[in-house]
């Protein structure tokens, strides 16, 4: 399983461990990642997805699952995220 959020396309960073003596190792930043289980209004069913914390608290924000996928682009979407945007376009 990738390390992605679904909704924004958040990926892991890379960076340095910096110890006392300047010595610098690799490491990575990992995103906050949850599973989360939204509820979507129009489609009326459950949607699992893995999504950053700060997107989380951004669809809430919003208003629900539906109003942020369709105030969001295409280009950070996951494709799950892309159908059911699309989904979603044609029923409301």
């Amino acid at each position: 399983m990738t390390k992605k959020c679904e909704l924004t396309g958040i990926l892991p960073l890379k960076g340095h461990n910096v110890s006392h003596a300047k010595n610098k190792t690799k490491r990575r930043f990992l995103p906050n990642l949850k599973k989360v289980i939204f509820k979507s209004d129009i489609l009326k069913k459950n949607i699992k997805l893995n999504v950053t914390n700060a997107a989380l608290r951004t669809v809430d924000f919003k208003g629900g699952l539906d109003k942020y996928l369709l105030s969001a682009k295409n280009a950070k979407l996951s494709k799950k995220v892309k159908k059911l945007k699309s989904s979603i376009y044609s029923k409301a």
